[in-house]
């Protein structure tokens, strides 16, 4: 169990959720059922053996991370996976509730071996590749379709299969200027053709550290961080160049970072009937970056 601050959060949460799920539990010291559901999450930590780790956030003294989650009440509990939450619920549910919810995403390690492990590892890669086979067929099915072929180009695009994406966009390339989600895909792969073209970054470098108001390089620089999935990097050098001129090149900057937004937002995951999903904790503070910037 470790406690989170704003501080450690990128490290100890978001990093940490890339190898192993981590579980955030929203708290506050005055909570009466916050004092309950507590120590039975850090028991499941232990019996469960590594399968997940806890992470605690005191509400009262964190209150931006509560706000980038959407917390309206406590105790909320937020599982996270590759950097993104998955699931969640609020309240003190009794542990056999919270044992069901942990057996829906992770597994207790206690036993299982490297062979167990590559079997599980093999898995993932045929689900990877049957949701591929699934987006095709839905964008076989009906061509019209505009949000599933945004999913599938985007997953082609994450498995590096760039030649199969630019062929799957070419049907509803001419509708960038009117879909959010098509322009986002446009960027996507011009920054993939670019970075093909672009020698070093080192280059890039070089001029921003020359003249920091080199936008066209910050720019570049930008699409190459893109090109290789880099989207918070890629955002922050977008934001150096939206705080020294909002409106450089039509646009184009705050333009790229809204489509870098549209690109990494996960789907809602399903909640209760009556709860609230939680916000995605990057998209919500990178959102609010942009706002501060653009706005002041």
């Amino acid at each position: 169990m470790i406690d989170i601050t704003i501080e450690n959060f990128e490290q100890e949460v978001i990093a940490a959720s890339m190898s192993q799920p981590v579980l955030v539990d929203f708290w506050a010291p005055w909570c009466g059922p916050c004092k309950a559901i507590g120590p039975i999450l850090e028991k499941l930590e232990t019996e469960y053996g590594g399968a997940f780790r806890l992470a605690k956030v005191n509400s009262d003294e964190e209150q931006q991370l509560a706000g980038a989650f959407g917390i309206r009440s406590i105790p909320t509990v937020v599982l996270l996976k590759n950097g993104q939450p998955v699931d969640g619920f609020m309240g003190a549910l009794p542990e056999g509730k919270v044992r069901e919810f942990l057996d829906k995403h992770v597994q207790a390690l206690a036993g299982e071996d490297d062979e167990e492990d590559a079997a599980a590892l093999e898995e993932e890669a045929l689900d990877a590749e049957g949701q591929l086979e699934k987006l095709q067929h839905a964008v076989a099915t009906d061509p019209a379709d505009d949000d599933a072929r945004f999913e599938y180009v985007k997953a082609l695009l994450l498995a590096g299969r760039e030649a199969d994406a630019r062929r799957a966009f070419e049907p509803v390339a001419n509708k960038a200027g009117l879909s959010r989600r098509i322009d986002a895909l446009a960027r996507w792969l011009d920054a993939v053709a670019f970075a093909a073209g672009h020698a070093s970054p080192a280059d890039l470098d070089a001029k921003i550290a020359a003249n920091r108001r080199d936008f066209q390089a910050r720019f570049d620089r930008a699409r190459l961080l893109v090109a290789q999935q880099r989207w918070t990097a890629a955002m922050d050098e977008l934001l150096e160049i939206l705080m020294r001129d909002k409106a450089w090149s039509e646009d184009l900057a705050r333009k790229t970072y809204i489509a870098i937004l549209e690109i990494i937002e996960p789907p809602k995951p399903k909640v209760a009937e009556g709860q609230v999903p939680p916000e995605d904790p990057t998209v919500a503070t990178y959102r609010r970056r942009l706002s501060s910037v653009v706005l002041s």
